[in-house]
């Protein structure tokens, strides 16, 4: 008996056909290297987690995933790359908190975060420490507002860049303490950790692991930390909240996103493989040792985590009057 195949019944097939090599396209993810891009310098707490997540993803998908830095400009450069990149789920973006703040202090910037880019995986996050180069002679929280009060304008502080965690933490400690102090950007932490060690800017807010070899050498000295309780790597720094600026918090979180439109199948294998990596308790102590505490989201999850921290940007942004020149 003959088979009758109306038009739209031609066109289902044909579209069958079609979606059956995508379908195992996406099963067999991934085939081959994958990119991370790092918009951050090498060295800092973006860096660090890339590496360590390319070595974790490697090991578990069978592909290498390979970290690519592209610093510069706000960290709109690597993040105009990765957001351009074809959506195959062959190109990462190793993201954090200065992306969401840059949704309102870059209005010019060449992408939209959450047009253009997907919530993947998010990492961990970790909080700061306040450190001081010695040659400033303040000892504490206290003695530092004091100081920058009686010498208004007079103490720069140093940061990886505008927008970034470290700026912000910096000028919502300006804006609470109600100090003028000055903000001195560069191109990664590496470089402004660097400055502040050698005296050339006296103070910023910086990762704990990184800063506390440097706090423990006498080339800086550490004020306070930067969560709601003491941090287990500096369990006898006060924060700076107890320090005299209560409700006074700031933190770096770090997260996966992929180009828009990136197949679903791959963004979910991506996550299962990421949670996967931080349930661990050997990742859980590796990130403790570096001041970090996994933060272990689905899909969905950390997209509404995202959305909802552009908008807590926005309000440090607009409480402590940042422009970006």
């Amino acid at each position: 008996m003959p088979i009758s195949i109306t038009r739209r019944g031609f066109g289902l097939l044909a579209a069958g056909g079609l979606a059956a090599p995508a379908l195992a396209q996406e099963a067999a993810w991934p085939s081959r290297a994958v990119r991370i891009i790092v918009p951050f310098g090498a060295g800092g707490s973006a860096d660090i987690a890339a590496r360590n997540v390319a070595e974790a993803l490697t090991q578990e998908l069978g592909q290498p995933f390979v970290v690519e830095n592209r610093p510069g400009a706000g960290a709109t450069i690597g993040t105009e790359a990765a957001a351009r990149s074809a959506p195959d789920g062959y190109t990462l973006l190793m993201m954090s908190n200065t992306h969401t703040a840059n949704e309102t202090l870059l209005p010019n910037r060449p992408y939209v975060l959450m047009r253009d880019l997907a919530a993947a995986a998010a990492v961990n996050v970790a909080h700061h420490v306040l450190a001081v180069h010695p040659s400033l002679g303040v000892n504490s929280v206290a003695e530092l507002i004091a100081k920058a009060k009686a010498e208004p304008g007079k103490i720069d502080y140093a940061s990886s860049g505008p927008g970034t965690p470290y700026h912000i933490a910096g000028e919502v400690f300006r804006a609470m303490a109600g100090v003028e102090v000055q903000h001195v950007p560069f191109r990664s932490s590496g470089e402004a950790r660097t400055a502040v060690i050698s005296g050339t800017v006296p103070m910023m807010f910086d990762a704990i692991p990184t800063m506390q070899p440097h706090v423990a050498g006498g080339r800086a000295k550490a004020l306070a930390t930067t969560g709601p309780r003491r941090d287990p790597l500096m369990p006898d720094l006060p924060t700076v909240a107890e320090s005299g600026l209560p409700g006074y918090e700031a933190s770096i979180w770090l997260g996966l996103m992929v180009p828009a439109q990136t197949p679903r199948p791959i963004v979910e294998k991506l996550n299962a493989a990421t949670n996967g990596w931080l349930a661990r308790a050997q990742t859980r102590a590796a990130m403790a040792g570096q001041g970090a505490q996994p933060m272990p989201m689905s899909v969905a999850e950390f997209d509404a985590f995202l959305r909802k921290d552009v908008e807590t940007q926005r309000e440090y942004v607009r409480m402590a009057q940042i422009r970006v020149e």
